[in-house]
């Protein structure tokens, strides 16, 4: 059944499959950082943190591809305004920060401390979405 961004109701079916798919990247992330695999565990951990900011963003009609442009926009639209806390929007960019690094940098030596740290702001990332996505009506 397609989705109908017409309406309040099909934004919001739209932000909860974003956010399932970033519970669904979370596990792996936490499954990858069980495994002692950490550059794959930041990869998943970012693009969790990544689909639920996204899904926020559902809600105000807007998808983009960019990672700067979402970013950007979650900040403009849920940070600067006071939704949500701009140490989370620090915590935001330095997930996209480990992530590139981690992925692209052939150099960067993934730590367990990194990868623990971007978990868990994945996490925290994660949780607050969902409690956002409930309030909204």
């Amino acid at each position: 059944m397609p989705l109908n961004l017409d309406d309040m109701g099909g934004a919001k079916e739209l932000a909860l499959y974003r956010l399932g798919a970033a519970k669904e990247d979370l596990e792996a992330a936490e499954l990858n950082f069980k495994s002692g695999h950490y550059r794959a565990s930041n990869n998943r951990a970012y693009y969790s943190i990544f689909r639920a900011i996204s899904a926020c963003l559902a809600l105000k009609f807007k998808a983009y591809k960019q990672h700067s442009q979402v970013i950007g926009n979650f900040n403009k639209d849920f940070v600067h305004t006071g939704i949500f806390s701009k140490e989370i929007s620090r915590k935001i960019s330095r997930a996209q920060e480990v992530r590139h690094a981690s992925d692209y940098d052939d150099f960067y030596i993934v730590s367990v401390d990194d990868a623990k740290e971007q978990l868990e702001t994945a996490r925290e990332v994660v949780d607050m979405v969902e409690k956002y996505l409930e309030s909204v009506k």
